[in-house]
């Protein structure tokens, strides 16, 4: 059976406590498999890691500026480093591109559309850029910065990894790299930029924004 059944609901999994990054991966990689043979439904998981970097299939090692900062994962996503920690609401994103129409650079698209939609709930304005990955915002003095991240990996048309979005993280921790290997901007959050909402409020408008850029 070619993924999950036709109209099956996405299920939703949200954790409390800070999870640790390799159980994640080894949970996406069960769930992918089974999203594929059509044993388990597709899946969202809003969670929080504690601080680490990890370093995508573009990575560069001079774009890892303290290696002994936080723990360094290499994984398969695409994408260069990033960080993860308290205070970012990452959301893994496993679904069944096969029945959502094949299209990896649409899957994306709707990704962007989707932290954009999420923020907008909040009266930021986030905005693509040519050429570089992830959500930006015209920050203070129109210095442009990063508040948001993107990194996914397809496997035989089942998605996994995802999004990354500052709500309140501390952002001394990015300077252990130079994020997504862009060094002439900065990243922000929705707290510095003046948006005290919480990672229960930034949930909700995840919910709500999904369904109308994914559909169901």
């Amino acid at each position: 059976m070619d993924g999950p059944q036709a109209g099956a609901a996405v299920q939703w999994r949200n954790s409390d406590e800070l999870v640790d990054y390799a159980e994640a991966l080894a949970f996406m990689e069960q769930r992918v498999a089974d999203i594929r043979s059509g044993t388990e439904p597709e899946t969202i998981w809003l969670l929080e890691h504690p601080p680490l970097y990890t370093a995508g299939t573009s990575a560069s090692e001079d774009e890892l500026l303290d290696a002994n900062r936080f723990p360094v994962y290499r994984v398969g996503r695409g994408g260069r480093f990033t960080y993860h920690g308290p205070g970012q609401r990452v959301a893994y994103v496993m679904l069944d591109l096969k029945q959502r129409g094949a299209d990896v650079r649409g899957f994306v698209r709707n990704l962007e559309a989707w932290v954009i939609g999420t923020l907008e709930r909040f009266g930021i304005e986030g905005e693509r850029r040519e050429g570089r990955v992830g959500i930006w915002v015209v920050g203070p003095g129109g210095r442009e910065e990063k508040v948001a991240a993107i990194g996914v990996r397809i496997r035989r048309w089942v998605s996994f990894h995802g999004i990354a979005i500052n709500v309140n993280p501390n952002l001394d921790h990015f300077h252990g790299i130079i994020p997504c290997g862009i060094p002439d901007y900065g990243v922000t959050s929705l707290h510095r930029l003046g948006v005290t909402a919480s990672l229960a409020e930034v949930d909700t408008a995840l919910r709500e924004t999904f369904f109308s850029v994914f559909g169901h």
